[in-house]
């Protein structure tokens, strides 16, 4: 690694944090009393405005359960999975699908099945946009006031400042969906071919 790339490294430290904190739906306050660090310390630490010591990242990387490799963007996305596999205290499971923290990045999350019909999803709102697709199940999204329930081929997409969460619409099976996240005024740009004039669709014909 060249001065150029530690440089780097450090200087998306900060806004990795951030994103692996805002993954796990905590609050800076949350963050500070599992780790002892001040609020306004980890506010500088991912706004770049102070530089995180080697133990504040290790407390960090293991309260947000992510690599230094992902942390430093080191990661390589054809490395091995083992242990990818991250649960939850609500026993939701959550495989990531790319190698690293920031930018764009996926992950499949599953909700086990519940016997009972869920209270209403408890909601956060972070920077950020997000798509959301139901491969599996029934999926109790809930946008603010508005609540919706998807099925298997629903995608949503909405930005993640307006508060959101989730839950197994239930009862019945589990739930699997994927996520994409990226950063504030990211979007999905479709890419299709142009359609065939009338004239090449009546000369193929």
């Amino acid at each position: 690694m060249t001065n150029g790339d530690v440089a780097d490294a450090l200087a998306a430290m900060g806004p990795r944090l951030r994103t692996a904190r805002e993954q796990r739906g905590s609050t800076l306050t949350g963050v500070s009393r599992a780790t002892g660090i001040s609020p306004s310390t980890l506010s500088r630490i991912e706004t770049g405005r102070r530089r995180p010591t080697l133990e504040v990242v290790l407390q960090l990387a293991e309260e947000y359960g992510v690599s230094l490799d992902e942390l430093a963007g080191t990661a390589s996305a054809t490395g091995p999975r083992t242990s990818a596999l991250r649960r939850f205290g609500d026993d939701k499971a959550v495989l990531p699908l790319t190698r690293y923290v920031g930018g764009l990045h996926a992950h499949k999350h599953v909700l086990p099945a519940v016997e009972e019909p869920p209270a209403r999803p408890r909601q956060v709102s972070h920077d950020g946009w997000e798509w959301l697709c139901v491969l599996y199940g029934r999926l109790w999204l809930a946008l603010g006031d508005q609540d919706l329930v998807l099925s298997a081929g629903d995608v949503a997409e909405f930005d993640t400042r307006h508060p959101h969460g989730v839950a197994n619409a239930g009862p019945g099976g589990p739930v699997e969906y994927l996520i994409m996240f990226g950063p504030q005024g990211e979007r999905l740009r479709p890419r299709t071919p142009p359609a065939a004039s009338r004239a090449e669709q009546q000369a193929r014909g």
